[in-house]
């Protein structure tokens, strides 16, 4: 499969939830996820199965979620993606309980594939904008 094509079934079959195990067909035994928490940059060495369980985090998170793809690029092995995930807030999600309100997160990832497997990525993830829904929905009391 082209870097195009194994980026396309990532995230049709794996990101979007559908079929998170799939991931060990895609993904290096070892894969090195580089992200920003609090304008603090961050590698964290990902395998196949922590991620399907990362995934799996997500669908407890956020329930059955969607993905809309916005953007994809491809230049060689690497694979730009921007997408929005829509869902519902129906578990702890940084602290929050849930409030079963729609729950909106932007992000977007440029993935490496190397021998025909995503083997590094760097994703960024809109979390001041997540964090404001998060506190706009949590009930308040009188």
């Amino acid at each position: 499969m082209t870097p195009e094509q194994i980026v396309r079934v990532f995230f049709k079959e794996v990101r979007s939830g559908n079929n998170p195990d799939y991931s060990n067909q895609l993904m290096a035994e070892k894969v090195l996820a580089h992200q920003i928490v609090s304008e603090e940059e961050q590698t964290v060495v990902r395998t196949p199965k922590d991620y399907a369980e990362h995934v799996r985090e997500m669908i407890e998170a956020y329930g059955d979620f969607s993905l809309e793809i916005q953007e994809f690029l491809v230049d060689g092995n690497k694979v730009y993606v921007r997408w929005k995930q829509k869902g519902t807030h129906v578990g702890e999600i940084d602290g929050y309980q849930p409030t079963g309100l729609p729950i909106l997160q932007m992000a977007s990832a440029v993935y490496r594939i190397e021998n025909e497997k995503i083997s590094e990525y760097w994703i960024q993830i809109d979390r001041l904008g997540t964090h404001k829904q998060l506190e706009s929905n949590k009930p308040s009391f009188i």
